[in-house]
């Protein structure tokens, strides 16, 4: 019997179609569209939790602290004073309502009653400066400290006055709180407490012409 030989053409092209149909079907997927929520979010971002999603409280600011220097012998504020002043009530600072004190100082010559009236002559003269420019007197506290907290050196090593020093330690300090002065805070002082205000300077000021 004569065999007939086999046809393998029908075979092959099976073969082909389904290997083609194979590499279509493990084509890389195309990639989806990216939406604007799929990238990451910054900590910044408005919408989210990050620190520009909340209001920055007021009371985030740092206080102010400012000093003025007074020449020797006076309560008068120099061109650079005010021109600091100016700067003060421009401030946001300024603006929170908090307490502001005024430390009064001077330097160590004289004596300890005339330096501390020096020191409180200072301290009042910005404080009237600042209720002339519409501050509220309520909010401002005046401290006078004599020549107790020098700044700098009053005198040389050798016992001479250091002129540079005392310089710097005629001034007031000014601090502005950034808190809110509460209302019993920021209240009028009472009659009593005017009064006995008005006495100490009237001792301070008597002590002074007494020396």
């Amino acid at each position: 019997m004569t065999r007939q030989p086999r046809t393998w053409i029908p075979t092959i092209a099976l073969a082909v179609a389904v290997a083609g149909l194979s590499a279509c079907g493990s084509g890389d997927a195309p990639d989806p569209e990216a939406t604007p929520t799929d990238g990451p979010r910054s900590i910044f971002d408005k919408e989210g939790a990050g620190p520009k999603g909340s209001d920055t409280p007021e009371a985030m600011l740092p206080p102010l602290v400012t000093t003025l220097g007074f020449p020797d012998g006076t309560a008068e504020l120099t061109e650079a004073a005010l021109a600091e002043l100016a700067t003060v009530l421009d401030s946001p600072q300024m603006g929170q309502g908090g307490r502001i004190v005024l430390r009064g100082h001077s330097d160590s010559g004289g004596t300890d009653a005339a330096n501390l009236a020096a020191s409180l002559e200072r301290a009042e003269a910005v404080e009237a400066f600042l209720v002339e420019n519409g501050v509220a007197e309520s909010r401002i506290k005046v401290i006078a400290f004599g020549e107790q907290n020098p700044m700098e050196p009053n005198a040389l090593p050798d016992g001479q006055p250091n002129e540079v020093g005392r310089a710097a330690n005629r001034r007031v300090e000014i601090t502005i709180e950034t808190t809110r002065l509460e209302e019993e805070d920021a209240r009028e002082p009472t009659l009593i407490e005017t009064i006995t205000k008005e006495q100490e300077e009237a001792r301070a000021q008597s002590e002074v012409a007494s020396e």
